[in-house]
């Protein structure tokens, strides 16, 4: 296994392991965080979540992705490619979820730059989605900033839920 998946100027994206359950536990225990997802975790469903991700990997070739600082390998967020399946179709969403300490320097942006450019470069996806909260105001900019647009609402999780997409023109 190569030790990163993506590096941009700043970050290297690279697949989680079950060592990175404190570094998750920083975002998932955090309310503020946490605030337009369901609920916190904790540590038994963030070990949960790794499995999920690491299935994901030899699944389908993506997942969420540990995000560091290149130079220092600080710990800043997760962020990459996900299987949804919304409206009767499957879909791949790009995600991004930041610990707060890394929140107002772009990262998340540079991050879901990267994933966008490879789900269209090195996956040949044709359509990208992003599955955001309608009051998570952070997010939708993030979206909007890589090339999404709001296509509509939906209800899932319970909850009202934009979609976001970017089609690829061929």
């Amino acid at each position: 296994m190569k030790e990163h998946v993506l590096v941009t100027d700043r970050l290297a994206l690279r697949q989680m392991t079950l060592a990175d359950v404190d570094h998750l536990m920083t975002i998932f225990a955090d309310p503020e965080a946490m605030a337009h997802y369901p609920a916190t975790k904790n540590e038994s469903e963030t070990k949960k979540w790794i499995h999920w991700q690491l299935d994901l990997y030899q699944q389908t070739g993506a997942g969420l992705w540990i995000v560091e600082e290149k130079e220092t390998k600080t710990f800043l967020g997760q962020c990459g490619l996900v299987p949804q399946h919304i409206d009767g179709k499957d879909e791949i969403e790009i995600g991004y979820l930041f610990a707060r300490h890394a929140w107002g320097n772009g990262y998340a942006t540079e991050a879901a730059s990267a994933c966008r450019d490879f789900a269209i470069h090195d996956l040949g996806q044709k359509r990208l989605i992003s599955l955001i909260a309608p009051l998570n105001s952070p997010s939708i900019r993030v979206a909007e900033r890589i090339g999404m647009t709001r296509e509509k609402r939906i209800l899932t999780w319970g909850k009202e839920i934009f979609v976001y997409s970017l089609c690829e023109s061929s």
